[in-house]
């Protein structure tokens, strides 16, 4: 694991008794979590634990049922009117997605765009960057992950691990304060992921915010503050690497982690 980054106390991202169904679904079931600004907590769990599910209530691409979520302070999906939770319109509620990157399992790259147009297209047309700054940083971002000389190349003149790193820079693109990748590896062949986790995990060394669902336990063990398992819905166990991954005391997360081993 990486030498342990400062780490501030006051929460960036507040999670307090979510609930979440889907018809009779109950799929969350009273998620309580803080993640402090700068630090990297990774998500495991069997399929159908909640954890995308919590991932994507955290930036309200999901509405929750019940409790609350909390970025920088301000509630997720809802503003406060005399006492009230008032239901924010599409406008404003994409509004408190601007500071949030997310990266999915599939790249969601526009095909017809090249990479750097890609890359631009948020900060131009809903930050108001200027084109030439835009175009600057995105450069930068490129290099970063590693794909300077693939500016002018389109998605499908890529492989699958190049067109991750080009969505984590255009999930970047837009300076985001907290970053979420929903297992970000799982569609890619095995020999493509450690390019994709080399630059997550420069990103974690950089001190960026990160909530990362994934099953790469080496990513867990090496760049994670805080593992997190979660179960039927529920946050069973959570802690330093050191002590989740190598000695977990809940049999749900023994039982999991004995697959890996």
């Amino acid at each position: 694991m990486t030498a342990p980054r400062s780490i501030s106390a006051a929460p960036l991202v507040e999670a307090h008794g979510v609930h979440k169904s889907f018809g009779d679904l109950h799929v969350l079931k009273g998620i309580d979590l803080n993640v402090a600004p700068g630090e990297v907590v990774v998500i495991l769990g069997p399929s159908g634990s909640g954890k995308s599910t919590f991932l994507r209530c955290i930036n309200n691409l999901e509405s929750i049922d019940r409790g609350a979520v909390l970025v920088a302070g301000e509630q997720m999906g809802y503003r406060v009117h005399d006492g009230r939770l008032i239901k924010l319109s599409p406008d404003a509620a994409a509004r408190q997605r601007r500071n949030i990157g997310m990266v999915f399992q599939q790249f969601n790259l526009y095909p017809h765009m090249t990479v750097l147009q890609n890359i631009i297209e948020a900060p131009i047309g809903i930050h108001g960057v200027p084109r030439a700054e835009a175009t600057a940083y995105a450069h930068e971002l490129l290099r970063r992950v590693g794909l300077t000389q693939k500016a002018d190349a389109y998605p499908r003149q890529l492989s699958g691990g190049q067109q991750q790193r080009v969505a984590i820079a255009r999930a970047l693109a837009i300076r985001p304060q907290l970053m979420l990748f929903d297992e970000p590896t799982s569609a890619l062949d095995p020999e493509l992921v450690g390019e994709v986790l080399a630059t997550m995990r420069d990103l974690a060394r950089q001190g960026l915010t990160m909530i990362v669902v994934t099953h790469e336990i080496g990513f867990a063990k090496e760049a994670a503050d805080r593992v997190i398992f979660m179960d039927g819905g529920h946050i069973v166990e959570q802690g330093p690497p050191g002590e989740i991954l190598v000695n977990p005391q809940h049999p749900r997360t023994q039982a999991f982690l004995a697959r890996f081993i």
